[in-house]
């Protein structure tokens, strides 16, 4: 196995995710197979109860891993599915070796960190290495490796060391280290700085291990002189320090890397130059020159809690360009506080409800997101029955649709105080209820997690068309609560119809309104296996509904064209 390992120095978020995928596409494209590990240096056993304000969205894989977002950017980027093992952190490595040092496997030696958790951390990544994630048989021929966080910081030293044992023990043809970094321009002089990326790198070297290469990150390419004096004083070769400078959309980025050799650089020091091909990335370039070249835009209302930070929708945000760009639109997304439609800021902030108003009235379509708790619930009511009554094409996921079931069953059942047990325990009519696949007590891993197999109930459903599978989807799911099988029947008469349900089908997985254009409700979350050049079927649908283009498209298809 050859290793690639990615660091990060002088700042936190440079992009080391995205660096890290594009390096793999890269690779990929030279065809060689590639597979990724991201290492969390935080003592979470996994993301799963982190807030989306501190960390972002959370990502969901296949196998029910709730991961970093970057093992989101790497299944976009390389077209692989990862398993939660892809994702090592601190928390899962200490509790491994407490595990064995409780079970007496250590035989009585005291336990430390070195040689007994790097020891953990190398058997790790060695293993997960060899777990294919391309859907072929047998191992990658490279593993390509994030360390999260910035080099010096104290929770990242096991891990620093665990890699400068592994980088000596598979020897120098097997491992290629990748610096990413940052040169600064300051004050009106304009001179780029190198020096902070010189510390970066003499720390580097002071834990034992050298960059082959450095990635620099600046906003202008990187000048001559810049270039030799990092190599002169980093010990790197001018030829094997890359710009990754600011680039309109980050679909550049692997045609950057190609640009500058990158790969050659690597291959060489990974020994592969003999069995690697030229790099293709002619559907690259394409997408991210049609990308550039786009003009007209679709206007997308966001509805939703953490819009304060747009990672923590970062999959749906992709999901929606790559829908987008299928269409040949450039996604406008107005973001919209649920909380602030609602009526209490009228009277506390009259400037921002207005302004969320004034945004939904604009919009071609509007995407209510998945989130927890009660937060700005009634502003996703009160956008779900506006998109409703108005004939706006409308796309909820997760608590999206629990949010159209409350919002259907006051509003055309008169139900006034139908809610969803998540947010009134006493409400008499409950249309959304905890459903038992967890526990009540324990927050982490207790959500029904993962991907599902969803049955649609007829083919002529607009869901199913979109999927082009008359019987069944598989979506991941993150949620605790769901539609209350009960009250299916009265919402069904009123109109609103569940047109997939799982295989017990106790579980409502998708709901329509067929005399509305495009009002979807889906209780999994579509936004994780979008891939560029391959949109999601439900976000397809949301921005052709919002251009009156779905039924032309649905007859196109169903024609086999």
């Amino acid at each position: 196995m050859k290793y690639v390992l990615i660091t990060g120095g002088v700042v936190s978020g440079l992009g080391k995710g995205v660096t890290a995928s594009s390096i793999g596409v890269v690779l990929q494209a030279c065809g060689l197979r590639v597979t990724s590990i991201k290492i969390d240096p935080y003592l979470n056993t996994d993301a799963g109860t982190m807030s989306p304000f501190e960390h972002g969205e959370v990502f969901v894989l296949d196998d029910g891993g709730e991961v970093d977002l970057d093992l989101g950017n790497y299944e976009r980027f390389l077209d692989v599915t990862l398993t939660k093992d892809n994702n090592v952190t601190t928390g899962k490595i200490y509790q491994s070796v407490l595990d064995k040092e409780r079970k007496g496997d250590y035989l009585g030696k005291t336990v430390q960190v070195v040689p007994h958790i790097t020891d953990a951390i190398k058997d790790r990544i060695e293993a997960v290495a060899l777990i294919p994630v391309d859907g072929k048989e047998g191992p990658a021929d490279v593993c390509v490796i994030e360390l999260g966080g910035t080099v010096g910081d104290i929770e990242s030293m096991p891990f620093i060391e665990a890699l400068r044992q592994l980088s000596f023990s598979v020897g120098k043809d097997n491992f290629c280290l990748i610096h990413v970094s940052l040169i600064p321009v300051l004050g009106v002089v304009g001179e780029q700085k190198t020096k902070p990326t010189q510390h970066s790198v003499r720390e580097l070297r002071a834990l034992g291990l050298t960059p082959h290469l450095l990635a620099c990150r600046s906003a202008q390419p990187l000048l001559d002189n810049t270039k030799i004096k990092l190599s002169q004083f980093c010990h790197v070769e001018a030829a094997n320090i890359l710009n990754i400078h600011d680039v309109p959309n980050i679909w550049h980025i692997p045609l950057l890397l190609r640009n500058q050799n990158a790969h050659h650089s690597i291959l060489k020091q990974l020994n592969l130059l003999s069995i690697a091909t030229p790099p293709d990335l002619e559907a690259w370039t394409r997408r991210a020159e049609t990308f550039d070249n786009l003009t007209d835009s679709v206007r997308i209302a966001m509805v939703g809690k953490y819009v304060g930070l747009t990672d923590s929708y970062l999959s749906v945000v992709k999901a929606l360009l790559h829908a987008c760009i299928a269409c040949s639109l450039k996604p406008s997304i107005d973001w919209i506080a649920a909380s602030d439609l609602e009526d209490d800021t009228a009277q506390s902030a009259p400037e921002a409800y207005a302004a969320a108003w004034k945004s939904l009235r604009n919009a071609e379509c509007v995407l209510v997101p998945g989130g927890f708790g009660d937060r700005g619930v009634s502003g996703m009511i009160l956008a779900a029955k506006y998109a409703r009554e108005n004939n706006v094409p409308y796309l909820g996921i997760c608590l999206g649709m629990q949010i159209s079931v409350i919002e259907y069953a006051r509003s055309v059942l008169g139900l006034e105080k139908a809610n969803s047990n998540e947010f009134d325990d006493e409400t008499p009519d409950p249309v959304v209820i905890f459903m038992p696949e967890g526990s009540r007590t324990h927050m982490g891993s207790t959500m029904r997690l993962g991907s599902r197999r969803t049955l649609f109930q007829t083919p002529d459903c607009v869901t199913s068309k979109l999927y082009c599978n008359p019987h069944y989807v598989d979506e991941r799911h993150r949620h605790r609560y769901e539609v209350n099988p009960d009250v299916i029947g009265v919402l069904e008469e009123a109109g609103l119809k569940f047109v997939g349900k799982d295989e017990t089908g106790k579980r409502m997985e998708v709901l329509e309104l067929p005399s509305h254009p495009f009002y979807i409700g889906v209780q999994f979350h579509p936004e994780f296996k979008s891939r560029p050049g391959k949109p999601s079927a439900l976000f397809l649908g949301l921005i052709l509904a919002a251009r009156g283009k779905l039924e032309a498209y649905l007859t196109r298809h169903q024609n086999g064209s």
